[in-house]
This record gives structure tokens, C-alpha cells and sequence, in this order.
């Protein structure tokens, strides 16, 4: 069978810079000088030297008062919080779960910061520690929401909602921390029928409803939820949703379950969700896409 291939040349290449009608801020270099600092007190990614601020990290400044930061552009997730994340279990140790949540440092889920089986409160026994593993084990994926954050950067996680828990079958996308929108919910059902957790650290969680939670919580005893078949229409909109997401991505848009929707509206034109991969067809999403957010902003 003949397979076509697709030859781009380089001077056709699309630069994904999305149009908008805000003044593009300034970027700034390591060593380059900020301000002054008679007027200005240092924040984060600025360093005092010869009487001037100067940029530690490349990015774009940000003034509170007088307080001057220098944001980077591309940085490890730093938690607060409050904080929805979605993580990967990487080590069942004594008592605790070691958790990647694109931070510099492994997150911690302590056994007290679950709930347990019946959701009763309790002291943690031995005998909870010994079935730690069939609760959580290595490779799991999870939601969670951050406790407390430690002296050296790391995060505390809890998982005592029934919004957060083990995560079943669905797509994990990995987008950068800075692009993610700061909401007051993350968890959101879509028009189109999928559901999706926007985490704070980067990790996007894409599933069928109702299929957020692999763990159901009965009397005294953890019950596993059977695998259940997706069907094909519910993976084809997944995969619309993914990709409409990677547009926004591309073109370095904010997160968030509107402007997510708006792309998805706009992909529709597009039959073939793997046309959307097309360099050509992201642009065209995400330009769209902002387009219907400023005429919601100017409203």
C-alpha cells in the first residue's frame, strides 16, 4: 500500500506567534539591567549589583508596587497552596507516596492525607500501612490538590475530596506550568461531553465523563472499578480535544476550559481530527481562538 508523505519546505515554515491586540511586554537577558534601585525593592529572578536590578533569569518583568520580578518564560512548576495537580506515583516508601508533579523536587503524599476506605477518620494502623500499595502503587496516576509546601520547595499533597483520587483510562499532555490558567476550579465537564482536569503544575488530565476516579469508596473495602470499554466517537473527541489544546500550546495561549472550548469550536471545520496537526490548521485554531476571546474581553 502506497503511503503519501508530506514535504514542507523550510521557507514555508509557520511561525505560531498568535496576533493580539496587547503591547508584547519586554524581555529581559541574564545580567541585563532592570531598573534602578533607589525607588525598587528585589523580587524573584533579580539580582542587586553596581546600585542596578539586574534580570538572574530571561524573561519578562512583573511590578507589584515596588516590588520588581523578572518571570521566566520556561520554568519548573513552583507550588502553592490550594494548588490542583495531577501527578504520577513514582515510589511507595514508608507511609508516603512519592509523586512527579513536574516540580524541582518529588512531591509527597503522606498516608494520613488520603482517604480511607468508608471515608472514616482514623488513626492510620499498621495494618493500613501494609495495603498502601494496593490503594497506590508505582505508575498510577492521581489528582491531587497541595497541602503545604516544605522549607526546601517540596509539595505535601492530600487527596481528601472525592474530586481527587486515582485517575482510570484517559490522556495525559504535559504543557508548560506558565501557560496554565489560575482559576478558582480545574476540574471541568466540557460541552462536548469530556471532562478535563487543567492541573496547576502542567499536567493536563483528558477523560470520558464519569470516568475521573478509578477508586470507589464502599463500607470497609476498596473496589476496583472494571476497565470499561471507550467508544470510538468518545476517543475521536479526546483526541479533538488534545489536539486543539497542543494548537493553543503551540502559540503559547493561556489554559483555561474556555479558551480550550472556543478552540475545540473552531477545530470543527476540520472533518479529520489529524488534520489539526497540521502546522497550517493549529495556526489557523489558535488565531481564531483568540480572536473570539478578545471580542469576549471587549464585551
Amino acid at each position: 500500500m502506497a503511503s503519501h508523505v508530506k514535504i514542507r519546505l523550510a521557507s514555508e515554515r509557520v511561525n505560531h506567534s498568535v496576533p493580539t491586540n496587547r503591547e508584547l511586554p519586554r524581555f529581559y537577558t541574564p545580567g541585563e539591567v532592570v531598573t534602578g534601585m533607589e525607588d525598587f525593592m528585589r523580587g524573584h529572578g533579580t539580582y542587586a549589583s553596581d546600585d542596578c536590578l539586574k534580570a538572574s533569569v530571561a524573561g519578562v518583568m512583573q511590578k507589584v508596587n515596588k516590588l520588581i520580578c523578572v518571570r521566566p518564560l520556561k520554568n519548573r512548576y513552583v507550588g502553592e497552596i490550594g494548588d490542583v495537580v495531577v501527578g504520577r506515583v513514582l515510589e511507595v516508601q514508608q507511609r508516603r507516596w512519592k509523586v512527579e508533579t513536574n516540580s524541582r523536587l518529588d512531591s509527597v503524599l503522606q498516608l494520613s492525607s488520603v482517604n480511607l476506605p468508608g471515608g472514616e477518620l482514623r488513626r492510620r494502623s499498621a495494618e493500613d500501612e501494609q495495603m498502601m500499595r494496593k490503594h497506590l502503587q508505582e505508575g498510577d496516576l492521581i489528582s491531587a490538590e497541595v497541602q503545604s509546601v516544605f522549607s526546601d520547595g517540596s509539595l505535601s499533597l492530600h487527596t481528601r475530596s472525592l474530586k481527587y483520587g486515582k485517575l482510570s483510562q484517559g490522556i495525559l499532555m504535559k504543557v508548560f506550568p506558565s501557560l496554565i490558567k489560575r482559576r478558582k476550579n480545574h476540574f471541568h465537564n466540557l460541552p462536548c461531553g469530556i471532562s478535563v482536569i487543567i492541573g496547576n503544575n502542567g499536567f493536563i488530565w483528558i477523560s470520558p465523563p464519569e470516568q475521573n476516579n478509578l477508586v470507589e469508596e464502599e463500607k470497609d473495602e476498596i473496589v476496583n472499578v472494571e476497565v470499561q470499554c471507550i467508544s470510538r466517537s468518545d476517543r475521536g473527541t479526546m483526541a479533538r480535544v488534545r489536539n486543539c489544546i497542543a494548537a493553543l500550546v503551540a502559540s503559547k495561549m493561556l489554559l483555561d476550559d474556555t479558551s480550550i472550548m472556543f478552540a475545540y469550536e473552531e477545530s470543527l471545520k476540520y472533518d479529520n481530527v489529524k488534520e489539526l496537526l497540521d502546522p497550517e490548521a493549529m495556526l489557523d485554531v489558535a488565531f481564531l481562538t483568540q480572536h473570539r476571546i478578545n471580542n469576549v474581553m471587549e464585551e
